[in-house]
């Protein structure tokens, strides 16, 4: 019996095998678009890494190489400039801080990061171009095209915030740095002069309630703090002072007014006395400064203490040991409302850090001078070029409010070694309180002049090299080895207590 096939089985078998035949054409193809799919996406991804690694590099390979050339030498020169900055810091740390806070540097480096910024967004959004998404699936391409925008967008806002930053800087250097100070050492020693006070409403005018002078050895940095109390009266003028030829005799008038902080407040009423000077209250106060220390002060520093509180927070805070609680408020205008309790290492914000610097209540003027400085000395600590620079917007905007100072721009560096050399070194402290001050309405300023100059000489001391030791003949022992009876240090931070020595801090307080 014969096997042949009919003409209709026939036809249905070529049917099916055309069928089959036109199925694997079509998985093939689809497999091919799919697979196309996938190198258009991944080139396009590819672009944006080039032009996040190595900006210009997408459109020397697909787009305009002219662009891409470009924008690649501009990334190289960045990078070069970047490693010889480094190498300037490292090696010229002085000069290099110098250069870098000078506005014209500062300028042109902000303007340089927004044309930066702007460049490197627009070759993202070329690389998207030179991508050809309308030839990418239609499920990439949304996709895609948010990633472009987001990297264009991050790169810009990115550099936008960092000139933003230096804007800050430049603009801080600008108005607070204005000059006008004296830069030459005096026997190896910057002095300068720091006040703290603020204009209340029960007062005529800003007056500094806080002063002290910084006296640091240019060489070593060792830091003596001398403070000296508000009310102190009858300040004498150098000769060379405007204020000497209305006071020969000192700030002395009736009624006990003219006390030490009244000198600001009277020269910024009498500005024709320092036609020619920007801030005549700080100036006469400096020359009273020296009337009563015997220094020569180089700058000087106002800090308003309205502000205070927002530098301190600008900073994050300070740590220090506090022995014993003080109040916040007090006085006829601010009861008391709370404390700043007493504890090792405790943590203080900007208020709290105000109030234990300025707060009167349950104290002397004596007392408060101490805990001020007790305030500068934990800001000398835990200031540091990190925290400065995570922080800066805030401490710039902060001191722009509050800070006004004579240190001119160019010795910006300068006072910034100071401080890192300053940092490592026990800072030596004179108050001039009782008993050195018996009676603030008439002060013994030769005395004074004479206890600055031996807690001076005793700071500059510390760094002389140490002589030899030697045998003692045994007949001298117990007169060369017999212990001198010491004074008890009180954890009291009131010098006008017998007892106390207010001459290192680390006697009265702990930062």
């Amino acid at each position: 019996m014969s096997s042949t096939l009919t003409p209709e089985r026939e036809g249905m078998r070529d049917d099916d095998g055309s069928a089959e035949r036109d199925r694997l054409i079509t998985d093939s193809l689809q497999t091919a678009e799919r697979r196309s799919e996938r190198v258009k996406l991944r080139r396009g991804l590819t672009f944006l890494l080039m032009t996040l690694v190595l900006p210009g590099s997408a459109q020397v390979a697909a787009g305009n190489r002219r662009i891409g050339r470009t924008a690649l030498r501009v990334w190289a020169a960045l990078w070069v400039l970047a490693v010889l900055a480094g190498l300037f810091v490292l090696v010229w740390h002085s000069a290099a801080i110098t250069v870098i806070t000078r506005p014209v540097t500062l300028r042109i480096v902000q303007g340089a990061l927004v044309a930066l910024g702007i460049g490197w967004a627009l070759l993202f959004l070329d690389a998207w171009r030179i991508a050809r998404p309308p030839e990418m699936a239609r499920r990439n391409r949304l996709g895609f095209a948010m990633l472009s925008i987001g990297l264009a967008f991050t790169v810009l806002i990115g550099l936008i915030a960092s000139a933003n930053v230096v804007s800050a800087q430049r603009e801080l250097v600008s108005s607070v740095f204005s000059g006008g100070g004296d830069k030459v050492a005096k026997a190896g020693r910057i002095n300068i002069l720091l006040m703290g006070g603020d204009a209340g409403a029960d007062r005529t005018g800003l007056r500094p309630d806080s002063m002290t002078v910084a006296s640091v050895d240019q060489a070593t940095g060792r830091t003596v703090l001398i403070s000296l109390p508000r009310n102190l009266e009858k300040a004498p003028f150098p000769a060379s002072s405007p204020m000497h030829k209305k006071f020969p005799k000192g700030f002395d008038c009736p009624n006990d007014v003219c006390m030490l902080n009244a000198v600001y407040t009277y020269a910024m009423g009498h500005k024709e006395l320092y036609p020619k000077v920007k801030n005549p209250g700080a100036q006469a106060t400096k020359e009273a400064i020296e009337g009563v220390t015997g220094l020569t002060i180089n700058y000087w520093s106002l800090i308003d203490l309205k502000g205070f509180e927002d530098l301190v927070d600008a900073l994050g805070g300070i740590n220090m040991d506090v022995y014993r609680r003080v109040p916040i408020g007090g006085g006829p205008t601010h009861p008391i409302y709370g404390y700043v309790e007493a504890g090792k290492n405790r943590h203080l914000d900007g208020k709290e850090a105000l109030w234990f610097a300025r707060s009167r209540s349950d104290s002397s003027d004596w007392d408060r001078i101490v805990r001020q400085k007790c305030v500068m000395n934990a800001m000398l600590n835990q200031l540091d070029p990190l925290t400065v620079l995570t922080k800066f917007n805030g401490i710039a905007s902060a001191s722009k409010e509050i800070v006004a100072t004579d240190v001119p721009s160019s010795q910006v560096s300068t006072m910034l070694d100071l401080a890192q050399k300053a940092k490592t070194k026990p800072v030596g402290s004179l108050a001039i309180v009782p008993p050195l001050l018996k009676k603030p309405a008439d002060p013994d300023f030769p005395k004074i002049q004479a206890a600055v100059a031996e807690q001076i000489a005793k700071s500059e001391a510390m760094d002389e090299p140490k002589p030899s030791a030697t045998a003692v003949p045994a007949g001298n022992a117990s007169a060369s080895t017999k212990p001198k009876k010491s004074s008890t240090s009180s954890s009291s931070s009131d010098p006008a207590k017998k007892g106390v020595d207010t001459s290192n801090l680390s006697k009265v307080c702990s930062a």
